[in-house]
């Protein structure tokens, strides 16, 4: 796949497929789209081309809403996006002045000059274009001038699957992970560099890793204990994460600490992710430190249980 940041350096492409949006989480709704994406390149010897815009629009639109939390960053879009067969990823920066952009405008210069789209395919809900006055109408009624074909797909198609990147958010915000996971059609995922934490973990037991996320606009599940995956570069590990204040101890910031079982090696500094299985259990304060070390005993027991579960039913021995 090739990343294109903005449409100048696009040469022509053949016989180019095309849809956009957001697309953040690149949930199994998402997918459908692209699914059809590519099979509809296939059929004509096309390329596969995603349009998609960074910042998110209404991190531009509106500064001042912290609120909006995405699921994917942008390196972690274009991963997932690869797997599902795009062949071109093209990063339009969104700025105030792109928002200002009309359908027509939006129609002729990027669809037409410059990614040369012989064919659209897009979401039933699809808007486009200052204050979002494009639609499927208005690409419908362009179309012969510009020389592309515009296909739909189906509200009954996306509407069966009964999932959305909203949908989605809401379940991590309450810790709901196996429903996110279920609607993203894999287990969602949190990156980020290996820091030095306050060391009292390893004084009872269960040494963790320190994870930051530098991108604040990351959506981070409920605090709680979960079972997970712990993947760098090399290998993919069992371990038992926690996020939150940690009130046992006395924690004021919030932290996300995973203890990775059987594992003893120095990775500060390091790219790590975690992909989320299932919550265990919320997190609580417990009335002294040899009480949270018993609870983690168990919470231990379940998570391995959690695991070995979920490793039978996908088949990831």
């Amino acid at each position: 796949m090739k990343i294109h940041l903005g449409t100048n350096d696009i040469t022509e492409l053949r016989n180019a497929v095309v849809t956009s949006g957001t697309f953040d989480g690149v949930h199994v709704g998402h997918q459908k789209i692209l699914a059809r994406l590519r099979e509809e390149a296939d059929r004509i010897g096309g390329e596969t081309v995603l349009i998609t815009y960074w910042p998110h629009p209404r991190q531009v639109l509106k500064p001042w809403d912290n609120s909006l939390k995405l699921l994917t960053t942008f390196p972690e879009k274009a991963t997932v996006l690869e797997k599902y067969g795009v062949d071109h990823l093209v990063k339009i920066p969104f700025t105030q002045e792109f928002a200002q952009m009309s359908s027509e405008e939006y129609i002729r210069v990027i669809l037409t000059e410059r990614v040369h789209t012989k064919k659209l395919i897009i979401g039933y809900d699809h808007r486009f274009g200052k204050n979002r006055d494009g639609g499927l109408k208005e690409l419908q009624e362009f179309a012969p001038k510009y020389g592309y074909e515009v296909e739909e797909i189906p509200r009954q198609d996306i509407d069966e699957i009964g999932v959305s990147s909203t949908k989605i958010r809401r379940s991590l915000e309450t810790g709901d992970v196996k429903t996110a996971n279920e609607y993203l059609g894999r287990p969602y995922s949190v990156a980020g560099m290996v820091v030095h934490g306050q060391k009292i973990g390893r004084t009872i037991g269960f040494p963790t890793a320190n994870i930051h996320v530098k991108e604040s606009y990351k959506l981070i599940p409920a605090d709680g204990i979960y079972a997970v995956q712990v993947c760098n570069k090399y290998e993919k590990r069992d371990g038992m994460l926690n996020i939150g204040n940690r009130p046992t101890i006395g924690g004021d910031d919030k932290t996300i600490e995973v203890h990775i079982f059987d594992f003893d090696e120095d990775i500060y500094d390091s790219e790590i992710s975690v992909e989320f299985i299932d919550l265990i259990r919320r997190e609580e304060k417990f009335s002294s430190v040899e009480a949270l070390q018993n609870q983690l005993k168990q919470d231990e027991i379940a998570v391995k249980a959690c695991l070995s579960n979920y490793k039978a039913k996908n088949h990831d021995q």
